[in-house]
């Protein structure tokens, strides 16, 4: 395993030099699918945003943490929020059910040490604040960032550039 001084200086070059987007263009008509899928409606925007980022925070993607960090501020959430998402345990500014869709982010993608991964109780949880389509569509929504973390986790585009162009 490869390892870097912590005062390294990061690439501003993706590693993968070709869009991955255009050499497998089929992976558009897939990502536009997962798009209406989550965009169903029966989970808030603002939910579904912060268990991206969560998601982006977990696997340790800068990438995927600055985008979607600036998807919340687009769409008016407030810096509190946003910077406490990593700590949103003990942080004020969440809902009991966007605690719940954090805590089912975390337990999906964090290994478990002593048993499954999501409990009875943590299902029981989220199941209390979310309809079983919503409940459905959370879950989908975690697929889908999962479907995107293999990318940014080996390509890494560039973060910060525009959601279309991390190539350029």
């Amino acid at each position: 395993m490869e390892t870097r001084s912590i005062t390294a200086e990061i690439p501003t070059v993706p590693r993968m030099s070709d869009d991955p987007t255009q050499l497998v263009p089929e992976v558009k008509e897939v990502s536009a699918a997962l798009l209406k899928v989550v965009g169903n409606g029966a989970v808030p925007r603002a939910t579904i945003s912060l268990v991206h980022l969560r998601a982006g925070q977990i696997v340790g993607s800068t990438y995927l943490t600055v985008l979607h960090t600036g998807f919340l501020r687009a769409a008016g959430q407030s810096e509190e929020r946003i910077t406490s998402v990593s700590s949103w345990q003990d942080s004020p500014y969440f809902t009991g059910a966007e605690r719940a869709a954090l805590a089912l982010v975390e337990a999906v993608l964090r290994p478990s040490t002593g048993g499954e991964r999501v409990s009875g109780e943590l299902y029981d949880e989220v199941a209390a604040h979310y309809e079983p389509k919503a409940f459905a569509t959370l879950l989908f929504a975690i697929g889908q960032i999962n479907f995107f973390i293999p990318l940014a986790l080996t390509a890494k585009p560039v973060p910060g550039r525009s959601f279309d162009e991390p190539w350029n």
